[in-house]
């Protein structure tokens, strides 16, 4: 089995940064990681990509071939990497005996909760290569100082949870920049455990913006409140305890913790539903 990380976000959360960061932590602890950049725009990448999408298609070509916008040239370009799948299939097969594997993916957002053809790009390669993958769905800090932006990354993260169908975990980035930002309405825990919704509708009754759309508000807190899937953990990617408190999470939902153990089912029972809390160095594995 071959494990890694669907890198997902709006523009500007972070996501690249996140995938070198993440990439140096796990190289640091004993993993041999190979990045995959599938962001046709990301011309400018800090870290040494395994395989890159720009070998196939750029983003570029296709505006000025195809009169397309960036969001229009996007949408092609993960139309076409989904026609021509064997071409990354024959790419990532060399890298499957011992890579741990991140997916830096663009940053428009439709194409994880509208579009198919990103969806269907990660099903094909779990599909055929076996891959156990976890959706890290990058949300920048910042929002949460803003109820009614906080209330639209909760819908924007629902809405690709539930499109995408996979292990997922929602992050919210550059947490160690939160307080640049003014202060916060409640304390973190009430952004990151996404508690009584109600509470924001005080904060977004005083914006004259905000308070003709008081009603429709109310009803996307009330979807979101009824499928109680999101909460969010919180990333500073340069606080090594930080990533290292996201790793063991990523871990454990897309099963790397249970790889090389040999146990009953009552004990891997006891491993899932256990804090987050072991050691590195015990993990199956290593290089």
């Amino acid at each position: 089995m071959v494990f890694g990380q669907i890198v997902i976000g709006p523009p500007g959360s972070g996501k690249t940064t996140y995938c070198n960061g993440m990439s140096q932590f796990l190289n640091l602890i004993g993993r041999k990681v190979a990045i995959i950049n599938l962001d046709p725009a990301n011309d400018l990448l800090p870290y040494e990509c395994a395989v890159n999408i720009e070998n196939l298609v750029k983003l570029s070509d296709v505006m000025v071939e195809h009169s397309l916008g960036p969001n229009g040239g996007l949408v092609y370009c993960m139309d076409y990497l989904e026609k021509n799948i064997d071409w990354l299939q024959a790419k990532l097969e060399p890298l499957l005996k011992d890579h741990y594997l991140l997916f830096d993916f663009p940053g428009q957002v439709e194409l994880f909760f509208l579009h198919s053809n990103a969806k269907n790009v990660i099903m094909k390669l779990i599909k055929k290569l076996n891959l156990r993958l976890t959706a890290v769905h990058l949300i920048d800090a910042h929002l949460c100082s803003d109820p009614g932006k906080y209330i639209s990354a909760l819908v924007l993260s629902l809405s690709t949870m539930l499109h995408l169908e996979l292990p997922h975990v929602n992050v919210l980035s550059k947490i160690d920049l939160i307080e640049s930002y003014g202060r916060l309405a409640f304390n973190l825990d009430f952004y990151t455990d996404v508690q009584d919704l109600s509470y924001l509708q005080y904060h977004l009754d005083q914006d004259p913006r905000s308070a003709k759309y008081r009603k429709l508000t109310k009803e996307l807190c009330d979807v979101i409140d009824n499928f109680g899937l999101v909460n969010f953990s919180t990333l500073d990617i340069q606080d090594k305890e930080s990533v290292g408190n996201l790793v063991k999470l990523i871990d454990k939902s897309n099963g790397y913790i249970f790889a090389g153990i040999d146990a009953s089912a009552v004990e891997f029972s006891k491993i899932a539903v256990g804090p987050v809390d072991w050691d590195y160095y015990r993990y199956p594995f290593w290089s």
